[in-house]
């Protein structure tokens, strides 16, 4: 199996990335085909598939931020069952991102992840691939060492129709375990620069981000 960065909407290997995206998550969640332009050819954007026999059978997209010296991964695909897609996605992902701190200077602080809160909704679907079920995922997150921040979340939608989407948690993994609360400031600059592409943002996230400012830091629960 090859660990591939993708860089150009013209990659065939994008193509069928955005398949498996449709396939996998809501609509609301899917940036359209063409809009992905510009973001992929973003150096602080890393996009890579997990190809085996020409076929993108799982895709994780992450980045580094050196200002704060923290990542983000904004999605993980696991496309087939059996194969430790998750497992060599992961390993891959935290190599690259620690590289990335090292050559900043830095030993990683940590990451922020959204999942799903299958506790809250139970209609997600992921086009029926099991190791996609947020059960399962929110688990695996788990296992990795990521806890969720002690706020209710919620985000833009990508349609940027000025929607919230709900059902689901923010979360962090600290590199040092011994980590049990992060400067909401940190939370709230991070949000505001993440969402920045949206200009419309519903009143449920504005509210959000203005209930932590009111924080000086927020708490590491279990996930």
């Amino acid at each position: 199996m090859d660990y591939i960065r993708i860089t150009n909407i013209e990659d065939p290997l994008f193509a069928k990335m955005h398949t498996l995206l449709g396939e996998v998550f809501p609509p609301e969640e899917v940036l359209d085909f063409d809009l992905w332009k510009e973001p992929l050819e973003d150096p602080s954007i890393r996009v890579f598939v997990a190809v085996q026999h020409d076929e993108v059978v799982g895709a994780t997209e992450y980045r580094y931020y050196p200002q704060w010296n923290i990542a983000m991964t904004d999605f993980t695909i696991i496309g087939r069952p059996g194969l430790s897609i998750g497992r060599f996605l992961a390993n891959n992902r935290q190599q690259d991102l620690n590289q990335l701190a090292k050559e900043n200077g830095k030993v990683l602080f940590g990451g922020f992840a959204e999942i799903y809160d299958p506790y809250e909704r139970e209609d997600f679907e992921f086009g029926g691939i099991k190791p996609m079920n947020p059960f399962v995922r929110r688990e695996v997150l788990s296992h990795l060492g990521y806890q969720r921040l002690d706020f209710p979340y919620v985000h833009p939608s990508w349609k940027n129709d000025g929607e919230a989407v709900k059902g689901l948690d923010f979360c962090f993994m600290p590199t040092d375990e011994s980590v049990t609360e992060i400067p909401s400031s940190l939370v709230v600059d991070f949000l505001k620069d993440y969402y920045s592409v949206l200009p419309n943002k519903p009143q449920e996230w504005l509210q959000m981000i203005k209930d932590l400012q009111a924080k000086q830091t927020v708490k590491l629960l279990p996930l």
